[in-house]
């Protein structure tokens, strides 16, 4: 809850609120108010102003945090829902048998699932993901790991590129565990044009599709697609999705793992 708190210059309460509404990711004016001892009428142009600014998103009675059109940097990613993500690499590290030949694309969830699945025995992976190679590489399964080639990306530390999709073509795999920037009725998408080349090259190289995405990603926008709910055989996340979404799977016979 937030906190009541005496008068601050306009500046100093302008960027707490941000600080707040990042917080909470949505304040109503009138707790707002309360807060800093102000009138309403003094925090809806405080608002307007940050508003203006692409600070924080207007709404009826409030403000709430701008919605993301990227994913932000890798490393920032890494950081975010980190308690779901493990949970969801547990639940893909049960999922994947010994000796199993796997693809798996760049992505801080998948990355966080390659560290499970690195005790599995004896797995063939291929991603386009030097993390994720280097974290088979250390495990202690003896995985046998391909680095797809391409065009290589620092943040991301990921191939993408012509060069990346005519490799994934030299491969049929068991199984494809794919991440995904949202899950929507309509399909799975991705931020990254580059990226969701990569993903739809995977999934149609591949016997099997996993999906393992965080709540968070559940009904946000994305421009790319990746694929439609029904060539997904598992979506892995660490909760259910909303009733929506849960029928629209249901409906595409996607096993909610």
């Amino acid at each position: 809850m937030v906190g009541r708190r005496s008068i601050v210059r306009p500046g100093v309460r302008q960027a707490e609120i941000c600080d707040l509404v990042a917080r909470f990711e949505e304040v109503s004016v009138k707790t707002l108010a309360a807060k800093y001892t102000t009138s309403e009428e003094t925090i809806r142009r405080d608002l307007s102003l940050l508003a203006d600014a692409g600070r924080v998103q207007k709404v009826h009675g409030g403000a709430r945090r701008v919605a993301r059109i990227d994913e932000g940097a890798f490393d920032e990613r890494m950081g975010q829902n980190l308690l779901a993500k493990r949970l969801i690499a547990e639940k893909v590290a049960k999922l994947v048998a010994p000796r199993q030949t796997i693809f798996m694309d760049t992505g801080s969830t998948t990355l966080i699932c390659a560290e499970a699945m690195a005790r599995t025995k004896s797995l063939t992976v291929i991603t386009n993901s030097a993390r994720i190679s280097a974290t088979f590489a250390a495990g202690t399964g003896g995985a046998q790991v391909f680095l797809l080639g391409g065009l290589f990306r620092g943040d991301n530390a990921q191939t993408v590129g012509p060069t990346t999709i005519r490799e994934i073509g030299y491969y049929r795999t068991d199984h494809a565990i794919i991440t995904a920037g949202t899950l929507r009725a309509e399909g799975a998408y991705d931020y990254s044009y580059s990226e969701a080349q990569v993903a739809r090259a995977m999934i149609a190289a591949a016997s099997e599709i996993t999906v393992v995405v965080d709540h968070s990603k559940f009904e946000r926008d994305a421009t790319h697609k990746l694929c439609n709910l029904d060539q997904i055989d598992n979506l892995i996340s660490d909760k259910r999705p909303n009733d929506a979404l849960a029928d629209a799977l249901h409906r595409a016979n996607v096993a909610q793992l």
